[in-house]
């Protein structure tokens, strides 16, 4: 056989070949396997600690990377003037509530008797008051006295009377007590004043830094002495729990994912260790593969972001590294 005849023969023989194989697909016999990983990467939560109030730092208890408990004591800071604020604030208090009382226990026994007595006395002037002015006018048509005198006796009486006048309203503002008005306007002043020490007193407990969540001191950005206000930074903490993988599932994938589903976790560093995880978020808005995610055949596809929380975070997941998502194997046949 001439070569052009066996190059005949090979050429049909791969064009049959190419036919043969190409039935399924165009008789739609092809099993369509979906994708069983996602990649993303662990999203740790880091948390900003400052004072919420000014002052100088006093102590620093902990340095980068030391680990801390909640309610752990990180700084603090120089506690005197706060604590003279809320010495001040007990005192006024203490002499607000004070004349709250004296409002609501009312005049002494003491205080009404004298106040009786000094009324007897301006009555008893008044009664003399009168005696010495029926006398001058008793004499004045003799012209014993003159009508100055006469005048001068009717004002004294006159005085005497408005004396009188006011030492029986004293006594009686004495015996009838403090106004319901002055009692609470009293009221209010205590309240505000137990307001004011209570506010001093959240000020003293605020020079302690603690710790809000478990996690790993990150950054110590400020130094024992330094002059601090509530917006500066004194720590950054990284925190242990939450731990999110950020995670993106490319459109064809997406019925295929649902919240709460478990999935699996793994890293480079220890892939035969998986972390159990469950899916919490899907972003309702496609976007653009981003370049974190390796895998080139969906690069310039849309795809949608996962939020997957993991169950129990070990100390080998951290802050930006890759992982991948394991999801549950899923093949559909189509015919």
């Amino acid at each position: 056989m001439n070569k052009p005849a066996i190059a005949l023969l090979l050429l049909a023989g791969a064009t049959a070949g190419s036919w043969w194989f190409d039935v399924p697909q165009r008789l739609g016999w092809t099993e369509t396997v979906r994708t069983s990983v996602l990649y993303g990467n662990v999203d740790i939560r880091q948390v900003s600690l400052g004072f919420r109030v000014n002052g100088r730092i006093a102590s620093l208890g902990v340095d980068e990377g030391d680990a801390v408990k909640p309610g752990d004591v990180l700084a603090t800071l120089d506690a005197v003037p706060f604590e003279q604020a809320v010495a001040a604030a007990e005192a006024e208090l203490g002499a607000l509530k004070a004349s709250l009382a004296k409002l609501k226990a009312g005049a002494r026994p003491t205080e009404i008797a004298q106040a009786r007595a000094a009324h007897d006395e301006r009555v008893a002037d008044l009664q003399n008051a009168d005696l010495a002015y029926e006398r001058a006018r008793q004499l004045r048509p003799n012209g014993t006295i003159s009508q100055a005198n006469l005048d001068e006796a009717n004002a004294n009486r006159a005085a005497a009377a408005a004396r009188a006048t006011s030492a029986r309203e004293a006594l009686a503002l004495l015996e009838e007590g403090s106004r319901i008005e002055d009692i609470e306007a009293a009221q209010a002043q205590v309240l505000a004043a137990e307001a004011k020490l209570e506010s001093a007193r959240t000020s003293l407990s605020d020079t302690r830094l603690l710790a809000p969540n478990a996690g790993t001191v990150l950054s110590r950005v400020r130094e024992v002495g330094a002059i601090v206000a509530p917006s500066d930074m004194v720590y950054v903490v990284s925190l242990n729990e939450p731990v999110w993988v950020r995670a993106y599932v490319a459109e064809p994938d997406l019925g295929r994912v649902h919240p709460g589903m478990a999935v699996e976790i793994t890293s480079d560093t220890a892939p035969d260790r998986p972390y159990k995880a469950t899916v919490g978020f899907i972003s309702p808005v496609a976007e653009f593969t981003p370049k974190s995610v390796e895998t080139p055949e969906l690069r310039t596809d849309l795809v949608y972001r996962l939020r997957i929380v993991v169950d129990k975070p070990g100390p080998d997941l951290r802050q930006g590294m890759p992982v991948t998502v394991h999801l549950p194997e899923a093949a559909e046949a189509k015919r």
